[in-house]
């Protein structure tokens, strides 16, 4: 006997939509046929709506421990099963201590294990200082390690720090003899404090203002940088939300050169330009910043012709004093929150009303990372998979509500923002998790993912 039976959706499969149904049994996928004929403990009705594989969100920032007042674990992945994603992957920072060590990564593990409502891993950090401790985190299992080409961190013990260049080639080295992947925020990390110094100094501080003090440039000289590094030590790359399509060029004629190297953008990039962020103000300043529309216009060109490998949150949530306190955009903390607004505003914006073809926006938000970072359970619907399964509904509007947010501090770049479609149901490995009438379901039941 079945454990579930999900039918009369149109099932997203790797071929494209398929009318048929979908078996589960022991948190696994079982069984997709067109009618399934087994007495199954429950059943699903998904008329009307696309029944897709949850999200894989790899770039989630939860800052417990140390800075919990920011986002927990409880309320970061209430915000995620909202929004449709099944599982994430936590960035080394802004937690306190950052994950650079096993014994730090240790403090994540234990605060971690009976708060979060989806599945979850952990990276590794690569900071000055740390080589010694790469293998013992590749070792405990981290998917990945981060790093930072760009300004990162503060003043405080134990807080997340910039690799210098040799680091970052000593590092990538012993990355590479441990078979792992760097992610890199890539941005020139001299020029854009320098430019920013004289723009606040000269009273230039408005949000157009905000990209001319960190200007594509800055941001293709970090990545061309970092794939010289990768060609030199052979070090497998990721470059995590990039911001323009001049980088784009340059990771795609890497990648044609033979480097192992893939590239992600996040959901704010393609839903905002620096125009809008002088409406919204200091809830939408993040880092790399959003373009001007003409920047703007030509990242949309880069995902809709396929060169951009995957979308994550980049959810860099703080508490509303850092926004609210700030005198202009350029005080203001450079993050977004965004975890609760992945899968419905880039449906909405690329397959509504773009015409990007559904199977290739599964692409986008579960299958590519979940295979880049051998999630093996993760990413698709197919027999054998973890059932982490989402509905989408394309014939719902709804108004981005503070109330309606799970964030530890209900804020967002999307508040009172109309979206013309929604997730109506998160399902983790067989459990429902969340119903857009009932809310969060039941108690925490995400588990730790492995390699």
């Amino acid at each position: 006997m079945l454990d579930l039976i999900i039918k009369n959706g149109e099932v997203i499969l790797s071929d494209g939509p398929k009318k048929v149904e979908i078996g589960v049994k022991d948190g696994k996928i079982t069984a997709i046929a067109e009618n399934i004929i087994d007495d199954a403990k429950e059943v699903i009705d998904a008329s009307g709506q696309y029944v897709l594989p949850g999200m894989v969100d790899t770039h989630v920032h939860i800052s417990e421990p140390g800075r919990t007042e920011w986002e927990g674990f409880e309320t970061g992945s209430k915000a995620l099963a909202a929004g449709g994603t099944t599982s994430y992957v936590e960035m080394p920072l802004n937690a306190l201590p950052a994950t650079t060590n096993k014994a730090a990564l240790d403090l994540k593990l234990e605060a971690a294990k009976t708060q979060n409502y989806v599945d979850y891993a952990f990276y590794g950090g690569l900071i000055p200082g740390n080589i010694d401790d790469l293998e013992d985190l590749h070792k405990a299992g981290v998917p990945a390690f981060k790093a930072f080409i760009s300004n990162v961190g503060s003043d405080i013990p134990g807080d997340f720090e910039r690799a210098d260049d040799f680091t970052l080639y000593k590092g990538m080295k012993k990355l590479a003899e441990l078979d792992q992947t760097l992610c890199l925020h890539s941005e020139n990390p001299v020029i854009t404090s320098k430019l920013e110094a004289e723009f606040v100094s000269e009273g230039k501080v408005s949000a157009m203002d905000y990209p001319d003090a960190r200007p594509v440039f800055t941001e293709v000289e970090a990545v061309q940088r970092a794939l010289l590094f990768a060609k030199e030590t052979g070090c497998r790359l990721h470059i995590v939300h990039i911001s323009t399509s001049e980088a784009v060029q340059e990771i795609l004629k890497a990648r044609a050169e033979g480097l192992d190297v893939t590239v992600e953008s996040c959901p704010h990039y393609f839903a905002m330009s620096a125009e809008d962020v002088e409406e919204i103000g200091n809830y939408a300043k993040c880092q790399p910043p959003i373009r001007k529309k003409v920047d703007h216009d030509k990242l949309w060109e880069e995902l809709l012709n396929g060169n951009i490998d995957w979308l994550t949150s980049d959810h860099s949530p703080c508490t509303e004093d850092l926004k609210t306190n700030a005198d202009n955009l350029f005080e203001a903390w450079g993050g977004i929150s965004g975890a609760q607004n992945n899968v419905d505003l880039m449906f909405d914006l690329a397959v509504k009303q773009r015409g990007l073809p559904i199977e290739r926006f599964v692409e986008l938000i579960a299958t590519t990372p979940a295979k880049r970072f051998n999630l093996k359970d993760k990413g698709e619907i197919a027999i054998g998979k973890d059932a982490d399964i989402i509905f989408v509904d394309p014939n719902q509007s709804y108004t981005v509500k503070r109330e309606d947010l799970y964030y530890k501090n209900k804020h967002s770049a999307y508040e009172g923002r109309t979206i013309n479609c929604r997730v109506t149901k998160t399902i983790l490995r067989g459990n429902e998790v969340f119903d857009l009438e009932e809310g969060i379901l039941g108690q925490p039941k995400g588990e730790l993912m492995k390699k």
